[in-house]
């Protein structure tokens, strides 16, 4: 499970065309579930930072 989620939000392979042919809306929505990921991740970073300070 980590491995999977480390790779769907690695800078790498974050704007990599993938090697599937599938269709405009479940590219659209792989888009949009990376940014999900990465402001929840932000928002996580965001809270600590405030709570330990």
């Amino acid at each position: 499970m980590w491995k999977k989620l480390l790779h769907y939000v690695n800078p790498l392979t974050l704007f990599r065309k993938s090697e599937a042919q599938g269709n405009i809306n479940l590219k659209l929505m792989h888009g949009i579930n990376r940014i999900s990921i990465l402001m929840f991740l932000l928002a996580l970073i965001v809270m600590m930072v405030k709570f330990w300070s």
